[in-house]
């Protein structure tokens, strides 16, 4: 029987999300602090959702990268926001699938919510708004030269 590689997202006491790959007795792990990146994202009128959407995806390959090097990461999960997601302050995100060179990894946790992004102003009435992505990731040939190294 082969063993799926396993890939964790979890939210810790709302000020940071985790995530953490298994494969065998090999893991990586690394934690987004919401309150350091927020706090510069509102400094530099940034849109907090997208930005950490943006980060969330560069996370997971770096994550996955160091326990399984590979050339492909292919994410696919659905947003579910406030408002657009420019002026979210809200959002929940759910991890459909995600393969790196198509071996697929088993996600454990797989639904983030995150709120108070933004501020809202007080005459702010919510929209529920679904955007799925399906994207891929491709890691440079240098890079995944040097996570090779690492590996080995």
């Amino acid at each position: 029987m082969a063993v799926s590689p396993v890939l964790v997202i979890k939210v810790v006491d709302n000020t940071s999300v985790g995530v953490r790959a298994r494969l065998y007795d090999d893991f990586s792990e690394h934690e987004i602090v919401l309150n350091s990146v927020l706090t510069y994202w509102w400094a530099n009128d940034m849109p907090p959702a997208i930005k950490f959407l943006e980060l969330l995806d560069s996370v997971i390959k770096r994550t996955i990268n160091e326990i399984m090097p590979h050339k492909m990461l292919n994410l696919k999960y659905e947003v579910k926001s406030n408002d657009a997601l420019e002026k979210a302050s809200e959002i929940e995100i759910k991890l459909i699938s995600i393969t790196a060179d198509d071996v697929g990894f088993k996600i454990d946790g797989d639904s983030i919510f995150l709120k108070n992004l933004r501020k809202v102003e007080d005459d702010f009435e919510p929209k529920e708004l679904l955007t799925t992505f399906d994207q891929c990731i491709e890691t440079p040939d240098i890079v995944l030269k040097k996570y090779m190294e690492m590996k080995n």
